[in-house]
């Protein structure tokens, strides 16, 4: 298994833990696994050789969705224990 194929991998792992909250109704814990997922794809879309005229965009994407995502990870654990 290659290493990009494995991170496409976590990222769609991630989105189906999202769907998983999305139906429980637990829609912080469905926004931080969704966005997860997602910046764990576009992480790895910046190595495709086909997407090259765009590596910039997407590499400011990826950290984008990473502080987000990092915001929402502190924000659930405010919210779920204080």
């Amino acid at each position: 298994m290659s290493a990009r194929f494995r991170h496409y991998l976590f990222g769609v792992i991630f989105i189906v833990i999202a769907i998983i909250q999305l139906i429980r109704k637990e829609y912080l814990e469905f926004s931080l696994y969704a966005v997860a997922g997602v910046t764990f794809i576009v992480n790895t879309l910046t190595s495709e050789a086909k997407l090259y005229h765009i590596k910039k965009q997407l590499v400011i994407l990826t950290w984008i969705l990473m502080v987000v995502t990092g915001i929402l990870f502190l924000y659930l654990l405010q919210a779920e224990y204080l």
